[in-house]
């Protein structure tokens, strides 16, 4: 291995603007702390991520800093016995990318704690391409089983909004994947095919949605929600959820407010759950990757994964924010 590595780098802070770059000269010293030393070879630009490329100081919580909340590589060393060298594994959550370096590089530090073994069913490009958006579906869609919502106990379906994007593709998947209905909300009508082809039933436009927004109460029209959006597109939606409805909120990229009220809450019981795969233990992670394992073959790789070179993540970090990418965004570090 080099000595030095390559890698987006923020740095500055305080009363001066973050300025990022690549950086090719990265030293082991500049690497910070963990007793993993992983050889990367697949990241992506989430939402955090693209945020953090465009120097937002929301997100980059300390500098210097690597961004990247998820990192996909071979492990080169570890100081305890939960992995040996060879071993693939992934990362994600656990605050890499926004307070400690992360996967935006060509070598990473972490935790072993943190890290999982990458099931023998995904290659470690289909393992980014999943990441923190199929870790975060695969919790969502846990959530509404784990409220009692079933195919066989709803005739309603479950909409997904944000659908075209990296959570909203792999909650559509992982919804018809278990036997429900899905409604896929999207503003990129466009995408009617792909989100077909992902396993929808029915495609909505968010535009069409958001013209019902105001109302406390709409006719019932889904089960569930799984929802990236938050804001007045939420709100509508908590508004035409039916009795015992469950929304799970994993996402804000339509804004972090929610005009409501408490009306669909006590007239027809609706429960908001929330999602957290910052900082979730091991024994949901393995869960998940393991319900991502026995889906795999199943799963429409090529339409969902957009690959690109380490040096392209700035560059497509505002169609990330703008919400106007496809599927899941891989950065191949080495490219």
């Amino acid at each position: 291995m080099a000595d030095h590595s390559s890698g987006w780098w923020v740095s500055g802070g305080g009363s001066q603007p973050l300025s990022v770059d690549v950086r090719t000269n990265i030293s082991p010293s500049e690497l910070g702390e963990g007793n993993v030393e992983i050889a990367v070879e697949y990241s992506a630009v989430n939402y955090k991520d693209a945020l953090a490329l465009q120097g937002s100081p929301g997100v980059v919580r300390a500098t210097p800093l690597i961004p990247g909340i998820d990192a996909v590589g071979t492990v080169i060393s570890c100081a305890d016995e939960r992995f040996a060298a060879g071993d693939s594994v992934l990362l994600t959550g656990w605050g890499y990318g926004e307070a400690r370096h992360g996967g935006l590089a060509t070598r990473l530090r972490a935790d072993s704690e943190h890290l999982v073994t990458v099931p023998s069913q995904l290659s470690p490009l289909h393992a980014a391409t999943l990441g923190t958006a199929g870790f975060t579906a695969a919790l969502a869609v846990a959530k509404l089983r784990t409220a009692g919502l079933t195919p066989e106990k709803t005739g309603l379906p479950i909409a997904v909004t944000g659908a075209a994007g990296a959570v909203g593709s792999c909650a559509v998947f992982l919804l018809a994947q278990a036997g429900f209905s899905v409604t896929a909300i999207t503003g990129r009508t466009d995408e009617v095919d792909y989100l077909l082809g992902l396993g929808a039933t029915d495609v909505m436009s968010r535009q069409e949605v958001l013209t019902l927004a105001g109302k406390p109460l709409l006719k019932e029209h889904f089960a569930g929600v799984v929802d990236q959006a938050g804001g007045t597109l939420l709100a509508t939606v908590l508004s035409m959820l039916a009795s015992e409805g469950v929304a799970v909120a994993s996402g804000l990229a339509g804004g972090s407010d929610l005009p409501t009220t408490v009306i669909p809450f006590i007239l027809r019981g609706v429960s908001l759950l929330g999602v957290n795969s910052v900082t979730q233990p091991l024994r949901p992670r393995l869960e998940a990757w393991d319900l991502w394992a026995q889906h795999a073959q199943a799963f429409p790789w090529d339409s969902v994964t957009n690959v690109i070179g380490l040096t392209e993540a700035a560059q497509i970090a505002p169609a990330v924010i703008a919400g106007a990418t496809r599927g899941r965004v891989v950065v191949d570090v080495n490219a």
